[in-house]
């Protein structure tokens, strides 16, 4: 076994189910090992962000690694702001970077893809991953491999390892995982009966699920809690898509003064809230109609919990989960069903195509064809998806980075083999909707819902005045032959219904459906969302 071979084996041990990667001729070798060895299977794209959103989803659906391979230099740096986000957004992202070899820095000459040293790449990773390593000693490398992996999962954020190119092949022993999460028993148990105390003593308890609860895949765990507790559960706007499956008293998806009126009270006026991995940023909790008070939030986190203000430290989300349910032992359930409404019903005529109208064809849709994952980029399609029936979705909900969606539609039909519905922003789509011309080696066949009202309409809502909004017209649809696909645009209702029944009846390649929107057109939670901002920042 060899450096390489040890470490590809050593991710799949850890939960790795594939590599998505553009190899440069600092990686060759290793991607010579990646094919041949066929451990993991290999996905290339066309763009390294691409390649990073497409692993970061994938570790998203799956709740386990994913892993992104690159060069050094070019490659690396160029998929920094992938890797950004994932730290931004808890996702367990191993990125793996070739190097230069161990004896080239000696020969006097800069090296292509050098910025300033030979390090500056490990320097600038330092700041978005939680753990760095290099495979510069082969009898080091299991134990740096282990290590490595093994914070990735417990922090569910981006890992950096680093392989010269001359060490791919020297000879390794296998990875040995590191065994268990270490925390204080005593702790846990203090930590359990205050949280317990707290709820059950409490007139209004509500659960918020987060991203935690995915990434470590905990939800039908914290649904079977809720359950005992007959506690009513929702989630913050990052973790919509929790409870698909229906196995939790879920009110919907917390908004403040962007959502549903009588679930933000619920929340608002609860007198123990509990935030179960919830990040606490301004798209989660920043248009709160009234400010959230502390003494009344129970927050687990980072493997902290704040009740109040008492804070336990290394009291990790999986063993605190498990012991509450391990105390509260066969009390009887109670689940009591909260319908969710959405828009559904599109009425098919030659009426202009609205977000709400998007949103009510493709609940129509999935009422007969089933659900599909959903991946979504940032800007109007997030907020519309909040309208659509509750599945699985991904998006970058905090650290809203344009371009996520299609690479990471991607990423969600090789991690779950399911045809994905895709949603993107014409500005988005410019940036990674190129990605598609990959589908076709692959036997990805996504729906594309690309939003097209020829501008960054998001940046317009908080900025009306400014012309560097408009964009051009790209004739999207015409694209999608020459990408392998098969495009289709719609103005109207009646023709994004049709779209929509011939993209079912198609299933052998993408489909992409180009909406054409009216300036100005958004969905009205948007339109709630931004104007609930614009006014917190004035005051």
């Amino acid at each position: 076994m060899n450096i390489s071979t040890a470490l590809l084996t050593a991710l799949k041990d850890h939960g790795a189910q594939q590599i998505f990667g553009i190899p440069g001729d600092f990686a060759l070798a290793f991607f010579k090992v990646i094919e041949e060895s066929a451990i993991l299977p290999l996905y290339t794209m066309s763009h390294e962000p691409g390649v990073g959103f497409a692993a970061d989803a994938a570790a998203r659906f799956n709740s386990a690694l994913g892993v992104a391979a690159v060069t050094y230099g070019a490659g690396a740096l160029n998929m920094i702001n992938a890797v950004a986000a994932a730290y931004a957004e808890k996702s367990p992202l191993v990125v793996i970077s070739g190097a230069p070899g161990l004896g080239e820095s000696h020969i006097g000459l800069l090296l292509h893809h050098q910025i300033k040293t030979l390090d500056s790449q490990w320097r600038i990773y330092e700041e978005i991953t939680c753990d760095r390593i290099r495979l510069d000693d082969p009898e080091r490398a299991p134990d740096r491999i282990a290590r490595v992996l093994h914070s990735c999962l417990r922090h569910s954020r981006p890992v950096y390892i680093e392989l010269p190119r001359d060490q791919v092949f020297e000879p390794c022993e296998p990875v040995v995982p590191f065994q268990g999460l270490h925390y204080d028993e005593e702790a846990l148990a203090a930590c359990v009966d205050d949280i317990l105390a707290t709820l059950e003593s409490a007139r209004s308890p509500v659960f918020m699920a987060g991203v935690e609860v995915r990434r470590y895949g905990l939800e039908d765990r914290v649904a079977e809690l809720a359950r005992k507790l007959g506690v009513p559960v929702v989630t913050s706007f990052m973790g919509r898509g929790l409870f698909a499956k229906g196995n939790a008293p879920l009110l919907g998806t917390y908004m403040g003064m962007a959502g549903d009126e009588e679930l933000t009270r619920t929340v608002e006026e609860s007198d123990a809230l509990l935030l179960l991995g919830v990040i606490l940023s301004d798209t989660n909790l920043g248009v709160s109609a009234k400010q959230i008070a502390k003494r009344h939030m129970i927050h687990v986190a980072d493997e902290h919990v704040q009740i109040g203000f008492r804070g336990y430290n290394r009291i990790p989300m999986a063993p605190l989960i498990d012991a509450m349910l391990a105390r509260l032992g066969d009390r009887e359930e109670v689940m009591f069903q909260v319908p969710q409404e959405y828009p559904r019903n599109l009425e098919a005529d030659d009426a202009p195509v609205t977000p709400t109208d998007i949103a009510r064809a493709v609940n129509d849709f999935m009422d007969e064809h089933g659900r599909l994952p959903m991946a979504s980029d940032m800007g109007d399609c997030y907020f519309t998806a909040l309208d659509m029936e509750n599945t699985e979705l991904v998006g970058p909900g905090y650290y809203a980075t344009m371009g996520y969606g299609v690479p990471a539609g991607l990423g969600v039909q090789a991690a779950t083999g399911k045809r994905t519905l895709i949603l993107v922003g014409d500005g988005a789509f410019q940036m990674t909707g190129w990605e598609l011309g990959n589908c076709r080696r692959y036997g990805w066949n996504p729906i594309v819902l690309l939003f097209n009202n020829a501008s960054w309409e998001m940046l317009r809502t908080f900025q009306p005045e400014s012309a560097f909004s408009d964009l051009d017209e790209w004739s999207f649809a015409a694209l999608a032959r020459n990408l392998g696909g098969h495009g289709l645009r719609v103005a109207t209702r009646q023709q994004l219904r049709d779209a929509l029944v011939q993209a079912a009846q198609e299933q052998d390649r993408f489909f992409l459906i180009e909406i054409m929107l009216e300036k100005g057109a958004l969905s009205s939670t948007l339109r709630r969302f931004t104007n609930g901002l614009v006014r917190l920042r004035s005051e």
